[in-house]
């Protein structure tokens, strides 16, 4: 018989006090959210970059990225780290890698979705072209990533091969049908024996990392089929299970570029050693390695001596999908915070409605509708590969826009990890594992002086396409005071190239809000664009979120971003 209370309230009969575990004033679980339809300042970018007919499918994939079911994979992939077995029972070298079940689940859907090869379907395939293919696939990756990022590692290393394995026709034809199928194929197996492949790629070791030429694997001809013997090691090499690599060895011509199978032509595995995988801050479902060649066999890609020019097809795109996830865990992390802001009262009122919190949640907004754009009309300039201008933007903005996207990112995700918190700081919700996740792509595919590097090398080169960039953001630029002000300023500074160097990051921020500024006034409300332009461009620096967006009107922009949450 239940036991009843006594006269005293809260206490019962027994003399045991009533249990007070009842859950209230607190927000709901961040899951079942559609990723696209939730997102408006995205919604745009992906129409005006000429993906509009493409709405439909991505609202599909919106609900099942943001659905319970897609993000507990997220959490499951995480909390269960990818293990390495290097040796069978018997002693043999195994070198394999083994994956929770929710990892596969994840690569199966991105699979699916054609995220590792959709923009390559009508060169390899004979398939029809579709619209806006880059700005499409990128929409399914801004929201994939937002799901679980760890899994885009392979995928956006699968996407990007295409054009430097482009410099060995032969292989491209053979590998083609394994490139473009959407059927995930986890098998530890040869290539041919499976319905699909990813590729991966090791470029740096430990005594040169970012320094290439540094590099001390060799590789020597074999004297047969093309095939190359390699020797060496490679510091960091991610996704040791794919099926291949593209990786970097001196061969007798020079620094080269090679194709590096999982297992030999003979069906034997090859000699790839994976020695330890790397315990990251972050990134944790996906497997990142350290390995050594001996004798491991490899084909050439490319012409002797021209590995650098041949690889750097493939991280130019990886650059790309940098920013594009950035911009997505920015989004993800702040809808978290919005969502927990529309559903929490504090002081007798919403957090919402707080001032304070308004400000730091509009705040938030106009960074992340900005990192939005720009992350998509980089991925549109991809898509007009026949417009000269276009690909001028592309060469210059890629370096820009991936240093400012990413390398912002960690004090963004932080900023909103705070807005819920203690409840942002605790690993039962997405805040804390996209805090760790936030400075990967900051580091990775080149770190923010790399970025800087590469910027100083294009104007070396081709000083006319940060010419071209502010001629393609000129109509939005030219409508403003404080724009026009700062294009003047930043084409000053590029007319004197002394010292040039050591300013190279501030160019790029700088460049980087020009750029995102002229797109808000083109393409979003102007209370957007005014805050934005008179926060970065108009004040002084800031150190925080909230502290300086003046007379701006912070409910109609965070209204604006989370309309539908």
């Amino acid at each position: 018989m239940a036991e009843k209370k006594s006269g005293s309230e809260g206490v019962l009969s027994s003399g045991a006090p009533a249990e007070t575990h009842e859950v209230f004033n607190q927000s709901p679980p961040f899951e079942d959210v559609n990723l696209f339809t939730s997102d408006r300042p995205f919604m745009e970018a992906v129409a005006r970059e000429g993906a509009a007919g493409a709405v439909e499918d991505l609202t599909r994939l919106g609900a099942k990225a943001g659905s319970a079911e897609v993000l507990d994979f997220g959490r499951l992939a995480n909390e269960n780290p990818p293990r390495l077995h290097r040796f069978d029972q018997k002693g043999h070298h195994l070198d394999k890698v083994e994956f929770h079940p929710a990892y596969h689940a994840l690569m199966t859907l991105s699979f699916r979705e054609g995220l590792h090869a959709s923009t390559w379907e009508p060169l390899l395939s004979g398939s029809a072209p579709q619209p806006a293919a880059q700005v499409v696939r990128g929409a399914r990756l801004y929201m994939m990533s937002q799901a679980e990022a760890g899994h885009m590692c392979p995928i956006t290393m699968t996407h990007a091969c295409v054009p430097a394995l482009q410099a060995n026709e032969a292989l491209l034809t053979r590998l083609a049908p394994k490139l473009v199928s959407r059927d995930y194929d986890a098998a530890f197996a040869p290539v041919a024996a499976k319905h699909s492949m990813t590729v991966g790629m090791g470029m740096t070791e430990k005594q040169g990392g970012t320094d290439v030429r540094a590099n001390t694997t060799k590789a020597a001809p074999l004297g047969r089929g093309g095939l190359y013997a390699l020797n060496g090691h490679k510091w960091f090499m991610s996704a040791p299970m794919c099926d291949a690599f593209l990786v970097l060895a001196y061969a007798p011509g020079g620094l080269s570029c090679f194709f590096l199978p999982r297992f030999r032509e003979d069906g034997r595995v090859n000699a790839i050693r994976i020695q330890r995988l790397k315990d990251k801050l972050g990134n944790r479902s996906n497997a990142s390695s350290e390995v050594e060649f001996l004798d491991a066999e490899a084909l050439l890609v490319g012409e002797e001596g021209r590995g650098i020019a041949t690889i750097m097809e493939m991280v130019t795109l990886t650059r790309l999908d940098c920013a594009l996830a950035s911009a997505g865990l920015m989004r993800l992390t702040f809808a978290n915070a919005l969502r927990h802001a529309k559903n929490r009262t504090v002081f007798q009122k919403r957090l919402i409605d707080q001032p304070l919190m308004t400000q730091v949640l509009a705040d938030l907004a106009l960074h992340s509708e900005a990192a939005t754009a720009l992350a998509f009309r980089l991925a549109g300039s991809f898509d007009r590969v026949a417009d000269d201008r276009e690909a001028a933007f592309r060469r210059f903005m890629t370096p820009v826009i991936k240093y400012f996207v990413c390398k912002t990112a960690p004090a963004f995700v932080y900023e909103a990890m705070e807005c819920l918190g203690g409840n942002g700081y605790v690993e039962e919700g997405i805040a804390a594992r996209a805090y760790r996740e936030a400075p990967l792509n900051a580091i990775w595919e080149g770190s923010g002086n790399v970025m800087g590097l590469d910027i100083l090398r294009v104007l070396q080169r081709e000083p006319e396409a940060a010419q071209a960039a502010l001629t393609l953001l000129a109509p939005g630029s030219a409508a403003d005071r404080r724009l026009a002000i700062a294009v003047d300023e930043v084409r000053d500074r590029l007319a004197r190239p002394a010292g040039l160097e050591a300013e190279a990051r501030f160019l790029a921020e700088r460049f980087a809000l020009v750029a995102a500024g002229a797109l808000l006034r083109m393409h979003s409300p102007d209370y957007v664009a005014d805050a934005f332009i008179g926060s970065r461009l108009g004040a002084g620096w800031r150190q925080t979120y909230g502290s300086g967006l003046g007379g701006a009107d912070s409910a109609a922009i965070a209204a604006r971003a989370g309309q539908n949450l």
